[in-house]
């Protein structure tokens, strides 16, 4: 069935139903990022693979709204499809509600899936749409006409030994215990996938790239339940779970068993992140909760920060080992392909142990496609690369031992003085945030400056924020701190020591070539009390082929070669002897 036809079939279904417009979320019951091929409702619609965006479906019109990141991925992909790339103006910002809001007539009825709706976004549709409106959120029009939908995954959850966690899951579930008890309530309800996980130290293979399982836990004080198939638990883990006082039912018995609590009973629920069929489900008091995972999930421990070390190692050999042979391939054939690069990343990664899988769709993007900010090639869809030009490479890998994320560009020829300009105004943006030391309480939003200061003195900028928050084998994209502006609440979140979080200025110049630099910063207490202050766990050399070093201070390149001595002690004992040499010239020194 094509996208046209599909539409077809949606509209004769929303006629029937007397329904205006439908709402797809492009999330699932969980707020997910990444979603498991069952929920990826939007990408079946519309084709439209990014990781954001809201579909909103008249008789007469379709739109995707989807900001800066996905605008010419969203061009590409959308052709044809009959559905309009709508262009939010503001990262995170509503608009297509507004556009509801103006375009419909009054008294109309517009469809949303409750499941993939959280409390607070159906609030926020109500505060903004006007009375007469009405929202169904117990309709799923999709459903009847999404032929052949992709069933659940049915492989195994395994267990995360202490020794990769640091904390045992009877500590947390204690914790979440007392949190309980000291805010009056009897349960606390988590819905979050990647919240669970953490909860429990358990991983599972639902979604791509993330190791999550799909799932839903209860805390009591008394006693716990976890929602999941059945058939993804051995005996091993019933055992476990035994041991930890929570009673496995599956996925499905959400709704009947929280339908089924005492009425006195108090509930509590995140709403940012419970969906609105979850939470009408529960016929007990509910609670508005805060999250008491968020916080202490982005605060690694001891043993998280030295495994995440290790990681990061491991993540500089692969890199090493797939640049090399790009090197060689492009001198020995004259070109590669970014598909092929992709590969290679990942079967390099592989070699390494405590390797599961990417983190996320490697981001290879030569010349203009380095642009796209989140374009990734596949099979059918990818660029020749030539010993010219700029690549910029976003990669990263999933490991018992942690997530890495790592974003590197290289130039495959001499630069020109425009790009050596440019990159270098986003390498001294990525070393002032680096060498950051500020107060206790300081927010992300206040921060993010220091890595664009340079663009904008040239009146450059980018569209991304600087950086995000990353799990620990969970999530490459965590919250709750980042370094953003004000349309995103990671901007509005102090940092803490033990946080883990990206550091990715960049420069993008459409249809000819893309800039960013990524490295992973760890905060840490800074030598005087009352301040805090980064460290740098990502291991791989910068492309000093691409830097300007009159546009660098003594103290910028200081840190520089630094940084380099360090990654070249750190990498290049695991790299094979012809390797090491090649390595040893990227980790020069500049003057």
């Amino acid at each position: 069935m094509s996208n046209i036809e599909k539409l077809d079939h949606l509209r004769l279904q929303m006629s029937n139903a007397n329904i205006t417009a439908i709402v797809i979320t492009g999330t699932d019951p969980h707020q997910s990022e990444y979603l498991a091929e069952h929920w990826n409702d939007r990408f079946w619609l519309s084709g439209f693979a990014g990781s954001a965006g809201s579909i909103v479906v008249t008789q007469d019109f379709a739109g995707l709204w989807t900001d800066s990141r996905y605008f010419l991925q969203g061009e590409q992909e959308l052709k044809g499809t009959g559905i309009t790339l709508m262009k939010q103006k503001v990262q995170f910002h509503p608009e297509h509600i507004h556009w509801l809001a103006d375009n419909l007539p009054s008294g109309a009825a517009i469809a949303i899936n409750g499941l993939t709706l959280s409390v607070k976004q159906h609030e926020n549709y109500r505060k903004l749409l006007p009375k007469s409106f009405t929202i169904d959120t117990d309709i799923d029009l999709i459903r009847d006409i999404w032929q052949n939908r992709p069933a659940f995954s049915n492989k195994k959850i395994m267990i995360l030994e202490e020794r990769y966690t640091g904390k045992s899951s009877l500590d947390k579930i204690n914790d979440i215990i007392k949190y309980n008890r000291d805010h009056d309530l009897d349960y606390s309800v988590f819905t979050s996938l990647d919240d669970i996980a953490w909860l429990l130290n358990m991983r599972g293979s639902d979604v791509s790239f993330n190791p999550l399982f799909m799932s839903y836990l209860m805390i009591g004080n008394d006693k716990s339940a976890l929602f999941t198939h059945s058939n993804k638990i051995d005996d091993l883990i019933l055992v476990y779970l035994d041991y930890l006082n929570v009673k496995l039912h599956e996925y499905e018995e959400i709704g009947s068993f929280l339908s089924k609590l005492d009425s006195k009973s108090r509930v509590g629920f995140d709403l940012n992140v419970a969906s609105v069929a979850v939470y009408n489900f529960c016929n007990a008091s509910k609670v508005q909760m805060d999250n008491p995972v968020n916080l202490s999930k982005a605060i690694k421990n001891y043993t998280e920060i030295l495994n995440t070390e290790q990681a990061m190692i491991s993540d500089g050999v692969a890199l090493a080992q797939t640049f090399y042979w790009l090197e060689k391939v492009l001198e020995k054939e004259g070109s590669t392909t970014e598909y092929e690069v992709a590969n290679m990343l990942a079967s390099n990664r592989s070699k390494q142990s405590n390797y599961i899988s990417e983190s996320f769709a490697a981001i290879v993007g030569y010349k203009g496609n380095g642009a796209i900010i989140h374009y990734h090639p596949t099979a059918d869809n990818h660029a020749l690369i030539k010993k010219e030009g700029v690549l910029l490479v976003d990669s990263g890998g999933q490991y018992l031992t942690g997530t890495t994320d790592i974003t590197r560009t290289l130039a495959l020829s001499q630069p020109t003085d425009e790009v050596k300009t440019n990159f270098t105004l986003v390498l001294k943006g990525l070393i002032a945030l680096t060498q950051a030391v500020f107060p206790k309480g300081t927010l992300g939003v206040q921060l993010e400056i220091l890595a664009r200061q340079y663009l904008w003195k040239h009146h450059l900028n980018y569209s991304h924020g600087t950086g995000h928050g990353v799990g620990y084998f969970l999530n490459v994209h965590e919250g709750p701190q980042g370094f953003s502006g004000l349309n995103s609440s990671r901007g509005k979140t102090a940092f803490v020591p033990g946080m883990i979080t990206s550091n990715e200025p960049g420069y993008y110049k459409e249809n000819e070539y893309g800039i960013r630099i990524e490295n992973l910063l760890l905060c840490i207490e800074d030598e005087h009390p009352g301040f805090l202050r980064f460290k740098t766990l990502t291991y791989y050399p910068i492309d000093l082929t691409m830097v300007d070093g009159n546009m660098l201070n003594k103290d910028e390149k200081d840190w520089l070669n630094s940084y380099h001595n360090k990654v070249y002690e750190k990498v290049s004992p695991l790299l094979d002897e012809e390797i090491k040499e090649w390595f040893s010239a990227k980790c020069n020194s500049i003057y």
